[in-house]
């Protein structure tokens, strides 16, 4: 079996009596796009920053295309690609003249592929940067990290701020890259419709640890929404892993992460039910503020519950 690409085993970090992150784990495969999910505060940033050797971890193992960040920063930048939410360039140079400066910094840059991307993102090569619009900005801040070809990508938020438009064109262009190169990605972002579209698997942070691993096709086959008549859930099964349960107009509406073994249950005790799919937005949201208690287990609990 292959290494994995980025390796997190039991990492936690702290600052003072505040854990930031506990016991996080996780294995993203060569080649594959991961988005790291989570609220803010939820220790998204504070990962990145570990993975990429700018903060040590207090415990635990990372390894970045095998290399520990903690004793070799150096050798693991430059073989990531990192473009963060908040572009720091130099607004007084222009897109020709900062990769001319970056280029200087990395031994594997390579120019002709500095200059396709600049041409294929759409950017004035001589305009000053101070001058570029947000978006075309981010999409600098996507050549110059990639510029270097690097075979892993870290994006820490980096549609942020971006207009429905111009992020729609900026993962156009970051799916055109993955196809081309095959780079590994890890995505951090809020913004889960347009992570949807890119990701392979998904990793869920709430409150500093990780809650789910998956693939995103295994994700939206696992993860489902039943609704139920509300009489009737006295008598249903609780879900062996339910994440939501709520009241909506006489309905009980629930979401398990064991949705195949839900049905089959259901449908032993001949209980009328229907299955609703999610969108990965939905799903984020029923592991990190979903309500699971309260099922009642006797008619006259489920008619005093509601959510």
């Amino acid at each position: 079996m292959s290494e994995p690409a980025i390796l997190l085993d039991n990492l936690a970090k702290s600052y003072g009596a505040h854990p930031v992150l506990q016991d996080v784990s996780l294995e993203i495969p060569a080649g594959q796009t991961f988005a790291l999910l989570g609220r803010n505060g939820a220790g998204k940033t504070t990962t990145i920053r570990i993975l990429l050797g700018l903060i040590a971890a207090n415990r635990g193992v990372v390894r970045v295309g095998g290399v520990d960040p903690a004793k070799q920063p150096i050798a693991v930048r430059k073989q990531v690609g990192y473009l963060a939410e908040d572009q720091t360039m130099y607004p007084w140079m222009t897109p020709s003249e900062l990769c001319r400066f970056l280029a200087g910094f990395y031994p594997t840059w390579d120019s002709a592929w500095a200059r396709e991307l600049l041409n294929r993102f759409e950017l004035p090569l001589h305009a000053r940067i101070g001058r570029l619009s947000k978006g075309q900005t981010v999409k600098l801040g996507l050549a110059a990290a990639l510029a270097h070809r690097p075979p892993i990508v870290v994006l820490d938020d980096p549609a942020m701020g971006l207009d429905p438009v111009a992020r729609k064109e900026f993962n156009r262009h970051l799916v055109e890259h993955l196809q081309a190169e095959g780079s590994t990605v890890l995505y951090s972002s809020h913004l889960l419709d347009e992570v949807e579209a890119v990701a392979d698997g998904v990793a869920i942070l709430d409150r500093g640890q990780i809650v789910r691993t998956a693939n995103t096709d295994v994700l939206r086959e696992e993860v489902k929404q039943f609704v139920l008549s509300w009489e009737a859930i006295a008598e249903a099964p609780r879900p062996q892993r339910l994440l939501d349960l709520r009241r909506h107009e006489g309905q009980a509406v629930l979401i398990t992460d064991n949705a195949a073994n839900y049905q089959r249950q259901l449908d032993a005790q001949q209980i009328d039910y229907e299955i609703v799919n999610l969108t990965l937005d939905e799903v984020f949201e029923a592991y990190v503020i979903g309500r699971p208690e309260g099922w009642p287990d006797q008619p006259a609990a489920a008619a005093a519950v509601s959510a």
